[in-house]
């Protein structure tokens, strides 16, 4: 979808480039073509979830498959948030070295976001998961191995799912725009 002059996908990789994560794995499944098109000149690992219709743990498993076998942790971010800018990327980044935590969540107003961040030490429940659920069960099974970092940033908690929040967000970028000119 657009936005501004470019697409969501293209922002939301655009954000993981700019910041300090040292390799980008996007993948890609409904639509797979298309959006490959969009960000095939960025340097990122494009890879195509086949089985994306049997839920969201599929796009994960895909993902940390092809993620470079050094890695220690995964940042999952999602393509729909466009606005968690490379500052706060590099922020979450910071605060998950400094700890000795597994899992690094970000939180805005008591409300957990994305993108997470998961040691590798996780790899393998991860590989396991079935169906169309993310990493949540995995949260949950471990509180105490759960670092909730507080931001300031709504853009932690703001996603496109449906086509009505696109264009309430298209709504707001609107008012936002006019209302700076006004």
């Amino acid at each position: 979808m657009p936005l501004g002059g470019s697409t969501i996908i293209e922002q939301a990789v655009d954000n993981l480039l700019g910041s300090r994560v040292d390799e980008v794995v996007v993948v890609v499944g409904y639509r797979a073509q298309e959006l490959g098109k969009k960000i095939a000149k960025k340097p990122v690992k494009i890879v195509r979830n086949r089985r994306y219709r049997q839920g969201m743990s599929t796009s994960l498993i895909a993902g940390l498959n092809a993620i470079d076998r050094r890695a220690q942790a995964v940042m999952i971010a999602l393509a729909d948030q466009p606005f968690v800018e490379s500052s706060l990327i590099d922020e979450l980044l910071g605060e998950f070295k400094k700890h000795d935590r597994g899992i690094l969540i970000p939180v805005c107003q008591g409300r957990r976001g994305h993108p997470v961040i998961l040691s590798l030490r996780y790899k393998e429940r991860l590989l396991a998961l079935r169906g169309d659920v993310g990493a949540r069960q995995l949260i949950e099974e471990n509180p105490d191995d759960v670092l909730e970092v507080p931001v300031e940033s709504d853009s932690v908690n703001v996603d496109l799912n449906t086509p009505e929040d696109y264009t309430k967000l298209i709504l707001r970028l609107t008012n936002i725009t006019s209302s700076d000119s006004g």
